[in-house]
């Protein structure tokens, strides 16, 4: 596929390990998410590179231009100029338009500034993150249509192209609209595949209905230690690290809870502040598992200083899938981090369960997680038994 003439795009990865980049954060009218820029600075480090300075400013709005302004634009190359980075990241999103004049603005001499947003940022850790061929499926469609809101007029190549077979022939398509065109053909098929994977999932679905499993889906902030409870529970060995979007795959697992009680528990992606749409519409399939489960439990990471925030940000995804009316029990996890703390299940006057703590490290709280998902079990097993 052709591709417009820019500067070197490719984002930090392993062969740049820790390029220095230099973050900006900006504060519109008090309008800026507490700890955003910290966040963006791990998402800065989980693809490759360090964040060598912050630059923050203020804002009664962005800048049409340059979201940034031409006097925080002249600050930001001075940055650079110190640090000698090549790299600039944003940490909200940009326009095509912004980004373009943000280079041209940054750039000197032969060395060509790159500038990324959250959402080129958050884009890029999923690609690398990726393992699952459904997965790779997912990403390569939310990088292509965010691609195809990036064409932009204005660079070099994009000229009337001929066309015909005579000598002079037809003024052919541009080359902006064959972009376009093959953009649109691979997002067409990649929503094809999916679709055939989403229909082998359903199916998958329908079989655990049918069977009267509990269907759990395990919901959190990026980094709360959802897979590692995964682990715990079911003895798996799904993928953790330290890192945001540690894994992306959803896993499903069986779980025997007690008396032929068993609940298929599945562990999904992690959500993060502003997780772009793109990336919540080619995971929409993935995310079924949250819409379609019995029972969601919310992982959240007790020791965040942020974490009201972070289960803010959960429940907005949660709302914009349609999972917000599947019942949930807030897990509080890593009390491990908290001194004084030990597991225990809080409930209401009624004996209706309000949260959990645990510590999926240390195994604090795991039999009494098992007692909360056996309760669950019950009333799912009794809807679907047949009618004496």
């Amino acid at each position: 596929m052709t591709t417009r003439k820019t500067p070197d795009r490719a984002a930090p990865s392993g062969a740049e390990k820790r390029a220095p980049a230099v973050l900006v954060s900006l504060d519109f009218g008090g309008k800026v998410a507490t700890g955003r820029a910290e966040e963006a600075a791990r998402l800065v480090k989980t693809v490759g590179a360090e964040v060598v300075e912050i630059v923050h400013g203020k804002r009664d709005r962005p800048d049409p231009a340059t979201f940034a302004g031409s006097g925080k634009v002249d600050q930001i190359r001075d940055v650079l100029r110190l640090h000698n980075s090549q790299t600039v990241v944003f940490d909200q999103p940009l326009s095509a338009v912004q980004v373009r004049n943000l280079e041209r603005s940054l750039t000197e001499g032969w060395k060509a500034t790159r500038v990324y947003d959250r959402t080129e940022l958050i884009l890029e850790i999923f690609a690398q993150r990726a393992r699952s061929h459904e997965g790779k499926l997912q990403v390569e469609l939310a990088r292509l249509e965010h691609q195809s809101t990036r064409l932009i007029k204005g660079w070099s190549h994009l000229e009337r192209q001929r066309g015909g077979l005579g000598k002079t022939g037809g003024p052919g398509e541009k080359q902006l609209e064959l972009d376009r065109r093959l953009i649109g053909e691979r997002v067409k098929k990649l929503k094809e595949r999916i679709a055939k994977v989403v229909r082998t999932r359903e199916t998958q679905r329908s079989g655990r209905q049918r069977s009267g499993i509990l269907r759990v889906s395990l919901v959190g902030y990026t980094n709360a230690g959802k897979s590692t409870l995964f682990n715990r529970l079911t003895k798996g060995e799904t993928y953790v690290a330290d890192k945001l979007f540690a894994t992306l795959d959803t896993t499903t697992r069986r779980l025997w809870l007690a008396n032929d009680a068993t609940a298929a528990i599945s562990d999904t992606v992690g959500f993060i502040q502003d997780l772009p749409h793109a990336l919540v519409a080619a995971f929409r399939a993935t995310l079924e598992e949250a819409v379609q489960a019995d029972l969601l439990l919310h992982v959240v990471d007790f020791a965040d200083p942020l974490r009201d925030e972070r289960i803010r940000a959960v429940n907005k995804v949660l709302k914009e899938i349609g999972a917000h009316h599947v019942p949930q029990i807030m897990v509080y996890n890593q009390i491990d981090r908290v001194p004084g703390l030990e597991a225990e299940i809080a409930r209401d006057a009624h004996g209706k369960i309000l949260n959990i703590k645990t510590s999926a490290v240390t195994g604090q709280g795991m039999d009494l997680l098992r007692t909360v998902l056996r309760e669950a079990a019950v009333p799912v097993s009794a809807d679907l038994a047949p009618a004496a």
